[in-house]
């Protein structure tokens, strides 16, 4: 049977496969490197020519280690239209669909795991207490080994946290917060140190910024990322463009990173062409690099075991998907992922919110005036052309974005029930659901701005200053 795995393949998905072929062929060099007896390798070796037998004939491509399916998602959704198809990848979200993203397919394509109720009821047992809203709402859809986090945790043995914010603006958006959110208290429940990246250098290679202007941008939002309330004595934020010079264990592992993947690999997954800046085209180490403990060795002193849990949009996945391929390879443990949903534009759910468009986004340097305006006149609405016809036939939540903004934002589970109840009835009309966002955002978006008022420049140069945390390792 050992030689025949072809009847348990057919349901992987090409990533998986890939994963697959790759553990494969670590496993073959293990029992090489071990020289472990002759027929074990060989059955080791058959295994591997049938895995990529099965990759090339689901695939049409023959296996390259270190360089998976290709990471610029299409994503048919059951038509031959290519209007109707979704495209996902690090910097462009597009569908035609009023719903937003077909998540499920986008799982599939990108061979991650479901968040399912076995998984947030074991989350909950380990913390004891009520999983995060966005976890029970499937805001947090999607996961790459969370279940190795939890046998961490469960086992008493240390994990820490990576997440980060790409500065391309001065004003962050609601949008923005998600990650920060979610981040926030997967550090408070864990109880565990947490590194967030700002992508300073990404923004210059990608946008018509100088580097002090990125840099500028990057202490700005570090302000916003700081009022959302981390603890400073836990968490450590880090500008590309100042900590790279610093650090020698962070330089270490971008160089480890860059040495293990090729650009024919860089062009498959991210889609560079050979007009692209060679910047470009070797930042994805650079993001790569904080999935790895020893990058920070002030907080972890040198220790390289310690597994990473990324908490991001699941626009990010083709970056860590080429981390965690080339992690065995520089003798460092993949990390694991959690993903969320894209927040959606005021217009509706085909797109991701734009720093660039300020009609697409409620701000957060946003007044409340600015919020009801916003809401009122752009918020896409799931109504009905009139209140009759809103009244006999109801309203449907799934393309509404005032019902989207208050599934991230509103806490209470029986309030959101309630609303989703009236809208879809008729019994609510719109303008009262975009009351009751506008009633909901205004009060949040103004406690964040005084908070963000008492972030001065010293907390940020504390938070940013390469240091030890509260932990012992």
């Amino acid at each position: 049977m050992a030689d025949s795995p072809n009847c348990d393949l057919k349901s992987l998905s090409p990533l998986q496969l890939f994963e697959r072929v790759t553990e494969q062929g670590e496993k073959v060099r293990a029992l090489k490197a071990g020289k472990a007896p002759k027929d074990e390798i060989d059955a080791a070796v058959r295994m591997l020519l049938s895995l990529k037998l099965s990759y090339k004939t689901t695939t049409g491509q023959d296996y390259q280690a270190g360089l998976p399916p290709r990471d610029l998602i299409l994503i048919n959704n059951g038509t031959t239209k290519e209007e109707d198809e979704d495209f996902v990848d690090p910097w462009t979200v597009q569908t035609s669909n009023a719903k937003g993203v077909d998540y499920d397919k986008l799982i599939v394509r990108f061979g991650s795991s479901k968040i399912d109720t076995d998984l947030i009821n074991r989350i909950e047992r380990a913390i004891g207490q009520k999983p995060h809203r966005f976890l029970r709402r499937g805001i947090f859809f999607s996961h790459r080994d969370m279940d190795q986090i939890l046998n961490a945790y469960e086992n008493k043995k240390s994990f820490y946290l990576y997440t980060g914010r790409g500065p391309s603006s001065q004003a962050m958006h609601v949008g923005h917060l998600i990650p920060f959110i979610f981040t926030k208290w997967l550090q408070e429940v864990f109880d565990v140190p947490l590194v967030i990246q700002l992508t300073d250098d990404e923004k210059y290679l990608w946008k018509d910024l100088t580097t002090e202007k990125a840099y500028e941008y990057a202490r700005e939002n570090a302000k916003d990322i700081i009022a959302c309330g981390f603890d400073i004595n836990k968490t450590f934020i880090f500008s590309d463009l100042d900590y790279l010079g610093t650090s020698t264990g962070f330089y270490k592992n971008i160089v480890k990173v860059q040495k293990h993947v090729t650009f024919n690999q860089v062009k498959g997954i991210f889609g560079f062409t050979d007009s692209d800046c060679i910047g470009k085209i070797s930042f994805p180490a650079i993001q790569a690099a904080p999935s790895f403990s020893s990058s920070f060795p002030q907080i972890f002193n040198g220790k390289e075991n310690i597994q990473c849990l990324i908490p991001c949009a699941i626009d990010q996945d083709p970056y860590f998907r080429m981390t965690r391929d080339v992690a065995p390879r520089i003798g460092q443990p993949k990390p694991a992922l959690l993903h969320s949903v894209f927040f959606p534009a005021l217009q509706g759910a085909q797109t991701k919110m734009s720093a660039s468009d300020p009609n697409s986004s409620i701000f957060l340097t946003d007044t409340p005036k600015q919020i009801k305006t916003k809401i009122n006149k752009h918020a896409f609405s799931g109504g009905r052309d009139t209140i009759e016809e809103h009244r006999k036939y109801g309203g449907n939540c799934d393309v509404d974005v005032s019902f989207m903004y208050l599934t991230f934002f509103l806490e209470d589970d029986d309030r959101l029930e309630q609303l989703k109840q009236a809208y879809t009835s008729g019994e609510l009309l719109t303008g009262e659901l975009k009351k009751v966002l506008i009633e909901t955002l205004q009060p949040l978006i103004a406690a964040h701005q005084e908070r963000r008022k008492q972030v001065t420049d010293e907390m940020v140069k504390q938070f940013m200053t390469p240091r030890k945390l509260a932990f012992d390792f």
